[in-house]
């Protein structure tokens, strides 16, 4: 006699799990910090009128298959403190659909930590939602006080950031391969809390007081149950028009926006935000509850370009250091303006025109074949090198978005944000080994992956074409 079992019940996508949470997220920090939703409506105004405005730049992004993740599109920004509580957000991540991608060195401007981001990598899954984690690692070998450090550590020694049901679902995702409907609503809703904002310390008011001396950072990373959200970052078409509206929408913005100058053509990523909230905590001392304020949460906003090469990168950094170091950054109008100046001055020195971009390799394209193209390819032979097919218009090419962070960037916005331009030097530099070691994967190359959609969006283009396997001279 045959037996009948129950079939399993499906799981649902990375992508769709990605979604529910950075939905799930959005709520919650909008209803913690309510100038996050009128920040996501001044960028909502914004970007309609990018739109309406310019319709190269919504045929762009419609052809680049990015015009629907405009609006879904975050990232955000945690601080851990041990290297088991950065493993366990690796495999937290990974439920999501979202990778280490790049090493940031963050204690060469004066921030104590090191850091990776979180991401999808697939282009599909960035195309359905590129919600993304800037996570940092406090280092903790960076705090010059040993008695302070050795107390630091057996404070963060104590705590467990994660609930047991959360690592309950990672590991049944582990072991299965997969969640279900139901398994994924549970573990978004236990992930959460990971991130939800406590207004209680876990310390002394005195201890908190010793770390906030030593950083504003290191009290931010060890004074509390877990590591609150600290931002949640939409994506404007228009970062000048987002700076100067502010105001009107009572947001103080931070002195100038991070990043590259305004450009024709965007490269890498413009970054600014309003200055942290100052909000009341309650620290547990022996003669009872005593009352404080801790600076941290704030709100960022950013406009994203074209992924820059390895050759394009190292003349952004030439041309930034340039002039950060000889122009300082403070809260005044008229330092600000004449930063900004001085930007848009030096980096005349980059190419503001995508050809030129493309011909000089250095920025990275997406390759499609045209109607034009697909149907001479029918009627007669097409020439086998790339550059003649751009020139006849057989061959399109769009900007490959930067999906990625830039360090000096970071660290602007988190001192910004801080309450102080102190620039702290740490003698210790980069430790990325031992970043991975607790991580317990290697972070990916986010040149590397920029390069391999490069090549297989060219690859597939002219296979549309008829093309393919034929010897071809390399495309910038």
């Amino acid at each position: 006699m045959s037996r009948s079992f129950p079939m399993p019940q499906a799981f649902v996508s990375p992508d769709r799990i990605r979604s529910l949470f950075t939905e799930a997220m959005s709520q919650m920090y909008r209803t913690e910090v309510p100038q996050y939703g009128t920040l996501i409506e001044l960028v909502a105004d914004v970007n309609a009128g990018c739109l309406e405005n310019d319709p190269d730049l919504r045929e762009r992004l419609v052809q680049a298959g990015e015009l629907e993740r405009i609006d879904v599109e975050r990232h955000g920004a945690i601080r851990l403190g041990t290297a088991d509580e950065l493993f366990t957000i690796r495999r937290l991540f990974v439920v999501m659909g979202m990778l280490p991608v790049g090493y940031y060195d963050l204690s060469v401007a004066g921030v104590p930590v090191h850091s990776t981001s979180f991401r999808p990598i697939d282009e599909a899954a960035l195309n359905v939602n590129p919600f993304r984690v800037f996570t940092s690692l406090l280092r903790l070998e960076l705090i010059e006080d040993e008695g302070l450090r050795g107390e630091a550590e057996a404070i963060l020694a104590k705590r467990r950031i994660y609930t047991p049901r959360a690592v309950a679902l990672i590991e049944r995702h582990e072991q299965n391969g997969g969640l279900t409907e139901a398994e994924a609503t549970e573990f978004v809703a236990e992930a959460l809390e990971t991130f939800r904002w406590h207004g209680e310390a876990t310390v002394r008011a005195e201890t908190y007081k010793r770390l906030h001396d030593a950083h504003r950072l290191i009290a931010d990373v060890v004074s509390f149950k877990g590591p609150h959200i600290n931002h949640l970052t939409p994506r404007t078409l228009d970062i000048d028009a987002v700076q100067a509206r502010m105001p009107e929408r009572g947001i103080t913005p931070k002195a100038v926006i991070e990043g590259p100058p305004r450009r024709h053509c965007d490269i890498l990523l413009r970054q600014t935000s309003f200055k942290a909230l100052e909000e009341t905590i309650a620290f547990s001392d022996d003669d009872g509850a005593v009352q404080g304020t801790h600076t941290a949460r704030f709100g960022e906003i950013e406009q994203r370009g074209v992924a820059l090469t390895a050759k394009g990168r190292a003349l952004y950094d030439q041309l930034l250091a340039s002039v950060r170091g000889e122009v300082q950054v403070g809260a005044g109008g008229a330092k600000a303006g004449a930063y900004d100046d001085e930007l848009a001055a030096r980096f005349k020195a980059l190419p503001d025109s995508w050809d030129e971009l493309r011909n000089e390799g250095l920025a990275f394209f997406r390759y499609a074949a045209t109607p034009a193209g697909i149907a001479a390819a029918a009627g007669s032979t097409l020439p086998s090198d790339p550059e003649s097919l751009i020139a006849k218009g057989y061959l399109a090419f769009t900007p490959i978005v930067y999906e990625d962070f830039l360090p000096v960037s970071a660290a602007g916005i988190f001192q910004s944000n801080l309450g102080t331009d102190q620039q702290q030097n740490y003698a210790t530099r980069s430790n990325r080994d031992a970043f991975e070691a607790a991580l317990g994967a290697t972070v990916q190359d986010e040149l590397a992956l920029y390069a391999e959609r490069q090549a297989a969006s060219l690859d597939s283009a002219l296979a549309a074409l008829g093309l393919a396997g034929l010897p071809l001279k390399t495309v910038a």
